[in-house]
């Protein structure tokens, strides 16, 4: 069987999954305040490989949450995958953040257009939109929000960590926010078997995540005199 193992770590959610065939066989994620996934991610491996009673050499392909969203997540989530598929010789696939998103707001709002968002702090979202079809009606961006912002794709839903914060500033817009959907690893599985089956698989060795935004570390505190 064609097992592959799914990971997202693009958000504060740490989300993996298993999928043999283009169907999900097990999952295991846990959503908190802080970024847990340098503790968790290789646990819940461990845990949906164990639950699904086979172990890493029966796996055929890794795919990972390419970007964009946290800067650590996403280095924690390309360092474990691309360690897994140097050590059993098994290709990577990504898959990006936003079009995972959509994949899953798709299965419950058919016929809509849809309005993936994921947070850049403040009021700057990362953002992708696509129509009821799966076509992009706009590329991937960092945008800062106003009451305006993406009037033109008016009606839709909006979904994604980067959604809750924007539910009073577009009080009166033609658009309702799904605050259920989060990111998973559930939303790569279609994605990542076709691209398996197209042999779309990335270069191990030079393959990064698509950050989208520079990374600007904080500057340390001050020690308490």
């Amino acid at each position: 069987m064609t097992y592959i193992l799914h990971l997202e770590t693009a958000t504060k959610v740490c989300s993996v999954a298993l999928s043999s065939g283009g169907k999900l066989v097990s999952e295991k994620e846990h959503e908190e305040e802080g970024y847990s996934h340098g503790e968790n991610l290789t646990l819940f491996i461990e845990d949906v490989l164990k639950s699904s009673g086979i172990t890493a050499k029966d796996l055929s392909a890794i795919s990972v949450a390419s970007g964009p969203g946290s800067y650590t997540g996403l280095r924690i989530g390309a360092a474990t995958a691309k360690g897994l598929c140097f050590a059993l010789g098994i290709p990577l696939i990504g898959v990006d953040a936003l079009t995972s998103l959509c994949e899953l707001a798709r299965k419950k709002h058919p016929g809509a257009n849809l309005c993936a968002l994921i947070d850049a702090r403040r009021m700057e979202v990362f953002n992708l939109f696509q129509d009821q079809n799966g076509t992009p009606l706009k590329e991937i961006s960092a945008d800062i929000i106003d009451e305006t912002t993406y009037s033109e794709f008016e009606p839709f839903v909006y979904f994604g960590d980067g959604a809750a914060k924007l539910q009073e500033i577009w009080a009166r817009k033609n658009c309702n926010p799904d605050l259920s959907i989060r990111s998973s690893a559930r939303g790569q599985v279609r994605i990542a078997w076709e691209k398996f089956e197209e042999k779309q698989f990335e270069d191990v060795a030079y393959w990064e995540p698509f950050y989208l935004k520079d990374f600007i570390a904080g500057k340390k505190k001050p020690p308490l005199a």
